[in-house]
């Protein structure tokens, strides 16, 4: 059955799901790109897989294999596995069957963002005051110095470029040309004062947005080079997620669904389009379905709400219960959600019904 929040008989109950305590905090959590498994980073080193059916027997706990907490996960872009960065400085691929290959150390700087690109299978990750590309031959680049330590990091479109949010603004640089054993053009840069804590391109590859230290947001159009702010945040806008189409920008740090629109003449002079039932607190982590119009949050209460924003409603799909929501995935058929938080539960939800 579609998911209708439309439908009474579809939102007067809690949809299925699995939940298992971890007893280490969740960074981050993603699907392998066959849909068929689950993993969370987990703050005492280890990456806990499970099975996307709810259904399935849950596999065991695992040894850590990063020594210290691991920081950020993405699915491999080159299989069906994970791609693991910790405080260790390790990054490490994690095969179907949990074995972990080490693709490059950087000891002693901290991985604590990691992007990937399915189509050209390359992952980015930062390293300090560097990004770090490691191609899908396994050839490792790295980029920078920047001015301050990489706060976030994502690809272009079609893989070729690379986007790193720091102290001042963002730098962009290209790879693709390096890939073809060219001579790389300078880097881009755009620049705004202060601190860009969160980073993401949008999916038609027209606009890089970024959250910032000073409670707004700052979108720059890459073709002419020409920026907005959009202000009025009660914190710092540490998530964001574009809609598959590129129409909307999701953002947290509000009670309710916030989204920028970016049709048309885009939003400036126009205030954001918000809707759903406010939450208890506020969004701690957005993330845009992968095909339809519709929108997970997290909140720091420990709320999970599912916003369509066609209807310009929403629904709770878990209760407030204290510990903070920090990421969401969705699985690649949008029918399954991976939720985690800060007290270390691992919940996966089924939004079939």
């Amino acid at each position: 059955m579609k998911i209708d929040l439309a439908n009474p008989a579809w939102r007067q109950t809690l949809p299925p799901a699995r939940t298992i305590g971890a007893d280490a905090p969740v960074a981050a959590c993603a699907f392998s790109r066959d849909g068929t498994t689950v993993a969370f980073a987990l703050g005492d080193g280890s990456v806990r897989r499970l099975p996307a059916d709810i259904a399935a027997a849950p596999a065991d706990a695992v040894p850590p294999i990063h020594g210290g907490a691991v920081l950020a996960l993405v699915a491999d872009p080159a299989g069906d596995g994970f791609v693991s960065g910790g405080d260790d400085g390790r990054l490490l691929r994690i095969a179907t069957d949990g074995t972990a290959t080490e693709l490059f150390n950087q000891k002693g700087r901290w991985i604590d963002h990691l992007a990937a690109h399915r189509a050209t299978g390359a992952i980015a990750a930062s390293v300090g005051k560097a990004a770090v590309v490691v191609t899908k031959d396994g050839e490792v680049r790295e980029f920078g110095p920047h001015q301050s330590t990489v706060a976030d990091l994502d690809f272009s479109k079609d893989g070729s470029r690379i986007g790193c949010a720091h102290y001042g603004g963002v730098t962009v640089w290209s790879i693709g040309q390096v890939t073809q054993g060219k001579a790389a053009p300078p880097p881009r840069r755009f620049a705004w004062r202060g601190s860009h804590v969160a980073l993401r391109w949008s999916t038609d590859g027209k606009f890089i947005a970024t959250g910032t230290q000073e409670n707004d947001i700052h979108v720059w159009r890459m073709a002419q080079a020409t920026d907005m702010r959009m202000q009025g945040y009660p914190a710092k806008v540490r998530s964001l997620s574009w809609t598959a189409d590129a129409r909307f920008l999701y953002t947290s740090s509000q009670p309710v669904f916030t989204a920028w629109p970016f049709s048309g003449k885009g939003p400036e002079g126009k205030p954001p389009l918000q809707f759903g039932e406010e939450g208890a607190g506020l969004l701690s982590v957005v993330a845009a379905h992968p095909t339809a119009e519709f929108v997970a949050g997290g909140y720091d209460s420990g709320e999970l709400q599912l916003g369509d924003i066609k209807a310009k409603r929403s629904v709770v799909l878990k209760m407030a219960d204290g510990s903070a929501l920090t990421c969401l995935a969705w699985s690649p058929d949008g029918f399954k959600l991976a939720v985690g938080n800060e007290r270390g539960d691992l919940l996966v939800i089924d939004l079939r019904r």
